[in-house]
């Protein structure tokens, strides 16, 4: 798998992702609010990927799973006043708030099971694990 992004104007960044080709921007004030900002790219992709593996997995089983909605939103806090977080306690740490909406005739024992699924989408993998960023710079 392989993206492209390459500067546009001011801030803005073409994106290239296979045949797809979009704009990315920050809002008003820092750019002209042209597309998505890196935040909210990074949310999206989580919720497609949640959505996506919710109705790979219903579909499997053959259960009724009508729309899927997932809202997010994103936050800072202080790692002290996270109870459930190993970082430092002078650290910040980065919450990602999901809601999901199931739509369809599904039991109460289905809902359980998509909302543990939910966590195995390989996007909410790669963010809840350790993950490398590993840079190389080309000539100029």
């Amino acid at each position: 798998m392989s993206v492209i992004a390459r500067s546009s104007k001011g801030v803005q960044v073409e994106i290239f992702a296979g045949p797809h080709q979009f704009v990315a921007d920050e809002p008003l004030g820092v750019g002209e609010d042209t597309g998505p900002n890196p935040y909210d790219l990074l949310l999206s992709a989580l919720g497609a990927c949640t959505v996506m593996t919710l109705h790979m997995y219903a579909e499997r089983k053959g259960w009724p799973l009508g729309a899927v909605e997932v809202r997010l939103s994103t936050h800072k806090i202080h790692a002290r006043d996270c109870g459930d977080c190993e970082s430092k306690p002078t650290s910040r740490v980065d919450i990602i708030e999901r809601e999901i909406v199931f739509r369809g005739e599904l039991t109460e024992e289905q809902v359980v099971r998509l909302s543990e699924i939910a966590e195995r989408c390989p996007v909410h993998r790669t963010l809840t694990t350790e993950t490398k960023i590993r840079t190389t710079v080309a000539g100029a």
